[in-house]
């Protein structure tokens, strides 16, 4: 592959960003709660060496990319850094990324996005151009954002980014009216639905989803190193100690009224009560976002009923609808994907946008984020 950065251009570091951005993917599912982070050294069209943040607490993408070079007995002196965040300038679990490209001499460093991360933001390519390093940044930018909406969201917002997965029928439902939903879409959606679980730190649903499915919460149809953390949405504390979410010994139920015996006994199955209520008695929902978020949990994927899907969207809680609709309908009888109150005019409604649309299998899978949604929690 020629060197974009000889060549010269409009976009001619695209390729080898594409590159570290694919090295940034291979974190998916382990780098929580850090951001997701590739990069390449490159000199002269040839790679030196490349690296990706793996495991929080573990090497940067950066020092894993410098002491890959190291072990291949390449010099990165004068070389090209492509990395998919700024580096980093302050010590954390490991030193300063942006020092050690510093001390080995590397000659330009082509950033995809700047941290969003307080303890960075700027000052990692300010140290570089102060070393004389050339910089460029916003290569592929919305890649690299994309790839890190939950940790960008919880450093910015203090919340994690919230994914709602719907399965539907083409015409938007859920369910048949006796709640029979197994299966609406087919067998590629179900497993792609499962590689978002995956690589979200944590899956949310209803007391009443529980109460009615027992769900696992799991990810069971792809390969993963780890599981998600259940999170439940329990206002009374009605769930069950036997409840398969629990099974894993771990599991977060937020709560709005404390009942000690229930606790105690959802404790006993490594379960964490967090007592969250609003003034209505029921779960302050965007409050417990930020708790989430000062837990460092980046990602939320939402698998629950018509209810709380509403809940969620109303009190502006939603950032993207992850849609899979199956080509088939089941009629106006059937549950649609959000109890929303009556609307009198299309100025009520909630508005998204288009963010990638797919075809998994026989289905259409949607990703929309929500831009707005009208009304006393107005988000825009």
């Amino acid at each position: 592959m020629p060197d974009p950065a000889v060549q010269g251009g409009a976009g001619a570091h695209d390729a080898w960003m594409a590159r570290a951005l694919e090295l940034a993917a291979q974190g998916l599912f382990t780098t929580t709660p850090n951001p997701r982070v590739g990069c390449v050294l490159v000199r002269d069209g040839r790679v030196l060496g490349e690296g990706f943040h793996a495991v929080a607490g573990g090497p940067h993408a950066e020092a894993a990319a410098l002491a890959a070079a190291t072990a291949a007995g390449n010099d990165p002196r004068g070389a090209t850094a492509y990395v998919t965040l700024e580096p980093c300038s302050h010590f954390g679990h490991t030193p300063p990324c942006a020092e050690a490209l510093v001390a080995a001499g590397i000659g330009r460093v082509v950033a995809a996005m700047e941290d969003p991360n307080p303890k960075v933001a700027g000052r990692g390519l300010a140290r570089l151009r102060a070393a004389g390093i050339e910089v460029v940044s916003g290569v592929r930018a919305a890649e690299a954002l994309d790839i890190n909406l939950g940790f960008v969201s919880r450093m910015t917002r203090g919340r994690p980014w919230l994914r709602l997965k719907v399965a539907a029928s083409l015409d938007g439902r859920t369910a048949l009216s006796n709640r029979v939903s197994q299966w609406i879409t087919g067998e590629a959606a179900r497993a792609d639905g499962h590689a978002w679980r995956a690589s979200a730190c944590a899956v949310l649903t209803g007391i009443g989803t529980v109460r009615e499915d027992d769900p696992q919460l799991t990810v069971r149809a792809v390969a993963t190193p780890r599981q998600p953390l259940p999170v439940v949405v329990d206002s009374r504390l009605q769930l069950s100690p036997q409840a398969r979410l629990l099974s894993g010994g771990r599991a977060l139920v937020f709560a709005a009224v404390d009942d000690p015996a229930a606790r105690s006994a959802l404790e006993a199955r490594g379960a964490e009560v967090v007592l969250c209520p609003n003034a209505s008695g029921k779960v302050d929902l965007p409050a417990m976002l930020l708790e989430m978020g000062r837990r460092g949990i980046n990602e939320v994927l939402v698998e629950t009923g018509t209810r709380l899907n509403g809940s969620l969207l109303r009190e502006g809680c939603v950032d993207e609808l992850l849609a899979y609709l199956a080509p088939s309908v089941l009629g106006e009888r059937a549950l649609g994907m959000f109890d929303l109150p009556a609307m009198d005019e299309l100025a009520q409604r909630a508005t998204l946008r288009f963010m990638d649309v797919a075809r998994v299998g026989d289905d259409l899978r949607l990703r929309a984020a929500v831009v707005a949604v009208p009304g006393p929690f107005q988000r825009s």
